[in-house]
């Protein structure tokens, strides 16, 4: 080396650091390389793709690979830039500060900047690096197990052997994928999250409560039975005599049309237009529900406690609006129950879900307690209020503005700075 000129060891060191750049690079590259996008890359036949999803198959080999070439590269640095510092700094003082000037060099040239790309653009580094690793690793196949096998029998009695990882996202982390993936349109994103919603949800958080089912009482007369037909704003009502409990089916507002002349009408000719009411239990999955309603071909279901008593009900509708929203134009406007005041707050019905506030406001109150806005304030005060009155839950103020009847019939909410 000592006949080699100064221009050529300079040289040699740049060569050399350039290579170790391209080893460190590519190492951070392939690690960084997202398994979900590269699997697809691959199948659809994308050549880098394919092969840096076989290297990956052998996480140790590939880094054995690397390391071993890196290794290799420094060391052969190490000993030109002593030699450079040597003819500089004589043989005292050159081993010292080679190395010092070599270690700076190399962790910010050869270490920090190609990582730091490469974690920025994995792709664009990972897929042509394959082309050289490959051939790399069947090269230097020998050593690179040598090697691996030297150091796992080294580690075996430090740590347990790991068990294989399943790379199956769980749900919660499917939805952090799909909130941060800025590709996909805002609405279906919401559509795929409320999918997923929908397995810790259950019947019970969608129903209409009980007090507030639209039927028809054959015990009332002709002329209000009537009325409650043509008056209806939904397609199927169950019908019941004097109270729910005692339902008899179920009326599509369709077949309604038959017997709407009220000379002809008759309580039996409606019951005889009516169908077998389905019953579903009270702690039944959505996802679950969902199917059910495929399979037996319904869109109705009344929803029984544990006692047989009716708690409520649930409609296919209610179910898809968890998947797409509402399906009025204007949740507001057509349902009277959220109402936006000029100064930022809202008036809200004491009976709406928490769960449809929180969705249509983008709001995080509690869901896992009470159902409705009435339930969740008279569970914080645990007793009911003789007048109204105001909490604050989390980052919300509510007060309430209208009580009756042992129900908080309307409160106010406002989000608190």
């Amino acid at each position: 080396m000592s006949e080699l000129s100064m221009g050529t060891l300079l040289l040699i060191i740049v060569v050399l650091t350039i290579i170790s750049a391209y080893f460190a690079g590519s190492e951070t590259a392939m690690m960084a390389l997202n398994r979900y996008r590269l699997r697809h890359l691959a199948n659809e036949g994308h050549s880098g793709a394919r092969k840096a999803n076989r290297l990956l198959q052998r996480p140790d080999r590939l880094l054995g690979v690397i390391l071993v070439g890196n290794n290799i590269v420094i060391i052969l640095a190490a000993f030109v830039a002593s030699e450079v510092a040597e003819r500089l700094l004589g043989d005292t003082a050159g081993p010292i500060v080679g190395a010092i000037v070599l270690t700076v060099y190399m962790l910010i040239f050869a270490e920090v900047t190609p990582k730091t790309v490469a974690a920025a653009r994995p792709e664009t580094l990972a897929f042509p690096s394959a082309y050289i690793l490959q051939p790399l690793l069947r090269i230097s196949h020998p050593l690179v197990v040598f090697v691996n096998w030297i150091s796992n029998l080294m580690a075996k009695p430090l740590i347990a052997r790991a068990e294989e990882k399943s790379e199956t996202l769980s749900v919660a982390e499917l939805k952090t994928v799909l909130n941060e993936h800025t590709t996909i349109p805002r609405d279906r994103q919401a559509m795929i999250v409320g999918i997923l919603d929908l397995e810790n949800a259950t019947v019970e958080d969608i129903m209409v409560p009980r007090a507030e089912i639209a039927g028809i009482d054959l015990n009332d007369d002709t002329e209000t039975i009537l009325e409650a037909i043509e008056s209806s704003q939904h397609t199927r009502l169950p019908v019941y005599r004097e109270h729910i409990d005692d339902v008899v089916g179920i009326l599509h507002l369709r077949r309604a049309s038959r017997f709407t002349s009220r000379e002809s009408f008759t309580k039996a000719q409606l019951v005889q237009e009516t169908e077998e009411p389905y019953f579903i239990p009270l702690s039944t999955p959505l996802h679950t529900q969902l199917y059910n309603f495929q399979r037996q071909k319904r869109r109705v279901a009344l929803v029984v406690d544990e006692y047989g008593g009716i708690q409520g009900m649930a409609t296919l509708e209610d179910i898809l609006e968890e998947i797409v929203g509402e399906f009025t134009t204007d949740f507001t406007s057509e349902l009277g129950e959220v109402h936006r005041q000029d100064d930022g707050s809202y008036v809200i019905n004491g009976s709406v879900l928490v769960r449809e506030v929180n969705r249509l406001l983008g709001w995080d109150l509690p869901t896992t307690g009470p159902r409705t806005m009435n339930g969740l304030i008279l569970e914080h005060l645990e007793l009911f209020p003789d007048g109204n009155v105001g909490v604050n839950l989390g980052r919300y103020g509510i007060e309430t503005v209208r009580i009756s009847d042992n129900l908080i019939r309307s409160v106010k909410v406002t989000v608190l700075s």
